[in-house]
């Protein structure tokens, strides 16, 4: 080899290793990365899940396709192979069920493309290169320390509940967030679970924790396992006139529910949010890493913070930040 060409090699090795030295912003306007980004819903978390995508693909210089399956299983698998086809580079999904859509998913991996899972994965080995989550068990844990203090201190010791699930959407998380809130719940108190039912929509769960108040009117505390499920309780609670006798625990973190915490109604106790504006920027940041040639965790467990009705000032710090993000 000449000496000319040996130089002109080393130049060519020297601006690769530049390229992926500087991170994502070394992409250049001719080879933009294109990143898929697929949520399952239109609440608050999906959305700062998707703000959270946004925000690492400009910093990253990606362009962000964004497609939401409305909780259908079928057109998940349908978007998908609708991105695989549009040749994408990257995929950061937030799965709808935990093996529905994992042949989509191997469909995107045998072509090259990237699959970063956030906030739920699917259960097939060797699809997901990096999954960003929020520990369920945590998030019920965190939630039912707070109300075992309640119900020792305003509850005699001794409560009746009533659970608000996800169980045929997300049997995993939604047993890990149950359960984890009937342990802790159930520290130093007596509990007593006499009903639970599925309703992670608003609209559902209004519906259906009106009728176990009307079915049970024991019930003094309702538990819910997601946003959904809190906000429709909360307001059955508010319908049936029983503000001051049943308490609302529940889960995930938005400007509704803070201001649930700060309203004078005192229904809404507490809630544990999620980081899903964390967990949507890092898979996307993972996606870029790894097109980067770049090694990234298989797994990272984004903390989770208790919001409580007896703390304001961290409630109010939380909506702070909530608008921050707008």
């Amino acid at each position: 080899m000449s000496v000319k060409k040996i130089w002109k090699t080393l130049g060519l090795l020297s601006a690769a290793c530049w390229m992926l030295a500087q991170g994502p912003q070394a992409w250049s306007a001719n080879d933009k990365p294109v990143i898929a980004g697929i949520v399952f819903q239109q609440d608050i978390y999906m959305k700062t899940v998707l703000a959270g995508m946004r925000a690492a693909a400009k910093e990253g210089h990606a362009e962000l396709l964004e497609a939401n399956s409305d909780n259908k299983v079928e057109k998940e698998a349908q978007i998908i192979d609708t991105f695989i086809a549009r040749g994408v580079n990257a995929i950061v999904i937030t799965a709808l069920h935990p093996s529905n859509s994992a042949a989509a998913l191997e469909r995107a991996r045998a072509k090259g493309i990237t699959v970063i899972a956030v906030g739920s994965s699917v259960d097939k080995a060797g699809v997901v290169q990096s999954f960003k989550k929020s520990s369920d068990k945590d998030i019920g844990l965190s939630t039912g320390t707070e109300a075992a203090r309640f119900i020792q201190e305003k509850l005699d010791g001794k409560a009746n509940v009533a659970i608000l699930a996800f169980k045929s959407m997300l049997p995993g998380q939604s047993n890990d967030r149950t359960g984890g809130f009937l342990e802790n719940a159930g520290k130093g108190t007596q509990i007593k679970v006499v009903a639970e039912q599925d309703a992670w929509l608003p609209e559902k769960a209004v519906a259906v924790a009106g009728d176990l108040l009307t079915a049970h009117p024991e019930i003094n505390v309702i538990y819910a396992a997601n946003e959904g499920g809190t906000v429709g309780a909360m307001q059955a609670v508010k319908n049936a006139g029983k503000e001051g006798k049943v308490f609302v625990f529940g889960t995930d973190g938005s400007e509704q529910l803070a201001r649930g915490l700060l309203a004078n109604d005192n229904v809404l106790q507490a809630t544990t949010a999620q980081q899903p504006f964390v967990v949507g920027r890092s898979g996307v940041r993972d996606a870029l890493a790894v097109l980067q040639g770049k090694a990234v965790k298989a797994e990272e467990t984004i903390p989770v913070k208790l919001l409580a009705r007896a703390d304001k000032n961290i409630v109010q710090a939380f909506l702070k930040e909530q608008k921050n993000l707008k």
